[in-house]
């Protein structure tokens, strides 16, 4: 993994997205990395758009990623990723969820949802990686653990071990919910 990165978390309110944000900030520590977060998630309880912009290397000074500077977008929910692939490095990699969302405006029919996001999103970068982790979420009896699978498929992309993942999630998340949360880091490192 590159000593510096800036990763956008985005997604939907209840998606998980700053419990994600938490623990890409402990992996940080974990590497011996310093980050800084910053979220925005103004309507999340009634299902609008969460955002956290996650910086880590040696020495961070901002936690806000300017536009054309984000390394990595992980997106729990397609709509969202394109959304905010303006900030967007010209060479970075979108990991985004494969499920579809409505947005207010779509459910109360003012706007149509759009078609062919995915492709939409490989116009605007080499590297996207698509996963279906609601359904991957769904086979292991938890639809709540969406956000670590993508995270699961995040580390593997960077290169980083396991066992560091273990860590920083076994700190981030209640003893209770630890085991399922492991399945499922682990179901999204194997893809």
């Amino acid at each position: 993994m590159k000593k510096d990165l800036n990763i956008l978390i985005v997604g939907v309110g209840g998606q998980g997205t700053l419990l994600a944000s938490r623990i890409i900030g402990q992996l940080a520590v974990e590497l011996g990395l310093d980050c800084k977060l910053s979220e925005v998630h103004g309507m999340a309880q009634r299902g609008g758009s969460v955002v956290t912009h996650a910086k880590l290397a040696q020495k961070v000074d901002s936690p806000i990623i300017a536009l054309h500077d984000a390394d990595i977008i992980v997106s729990f929910e397609k709509l969202e990723a394109l959304r905010y692939t303006n900030f967007l490095k010209e060479d970075g990699v979108i990991v985004v969820n494969n499920q579809e969302i409505l947005p207010m405006p779509v459910i109360i029919g003012a706007k149509e949802y759009p078609q062919n996001i995915i492709a939409e999103l490989e116009k605007t970068t080499k590297k996207v990686v698509v996963v279906d982790a609601l359904k991957i979420a769904e086979e292991l009896g938890n639809t709540k653990t969406v956000n670590v699978i993508i995270l699961g498929v995040l580390a593997k992309n960077l290169g980083i071990e396991m066992e560091i993942m273990v860590k920083a999630l076994q700190k981030c998340v209640k003893p209770n919910f630890f085991e399922i949360n492991k399945i499922a880091l682990e179901k999204g490192y194997e893809i």
